[in-house]
């Protein structure tokens, strides 16, 4: 993606044009973003708003934990069936992109259903998790970044 908007400032300053590349770079982006989702999960990166969690211990908290990450669990999974049923539908009806070079519109669209895949299992890794007792993989990374346990 670098390299590509790189080639195309150098093309500019010699009065020239790649086609595509800026679309090319947003679809690079979007798969570089999709795909790190399920790893910055993982790694405790998201942003969390832990005002009562912090606050609460035990099963209290165990509980609160688990309702959380269940909620999260049916937002990534809605978000996963919706991102892959769009794929699908732009498969079956053929749809391109609408850009100077003519792609079909699933093969950009992928990433981001892939992503999501990678997410909804990240997720659902962590709710077996909770369920089973221990301490999701997320929240350990938190406190380790926090400087804490």
């Amino acid at each position: 993606m670098t390299l590509l908007i790189l080639a195309q400032i150098v093309a500019r300053f010699f009065g020239v044009i790649i086609p595509s590349s800026e679309d090319f770079a947003g679809w690079l982006l979007s798969a570089t973003i999709f795909f790190g989702l399920a790893y910055t999960f993982n790694a405790g990166g998201h942003i969390r708003v832990t005002i009562l969690l912090s606050r609460l211990r035990g099963h209290t908290r165990r509980w609160l934990e688990l309702v959380n990450i269940s909620a999260g669990l049916l937002i990534v999974g809605y978000s996963t069936w919706y991102t892959l049923y769009t794929v699908y539908e732009s498969w079956v009806y053929d749809d391109v992109t609408d850009t100077y070079l003519v792609m079909p519109l699933w093969l950009v669209q992928m990433p981001m259903a892939l992503g999501s895949l990678f997410l909804l299992i990240a997720v659902a890794d962590n709710f077996i998790t909770a369920l089973r007792g221990h301490t999701p993989g997320y929240i350990s990374h938190e406190a380790a970044l926090e400087g804490g346990e």
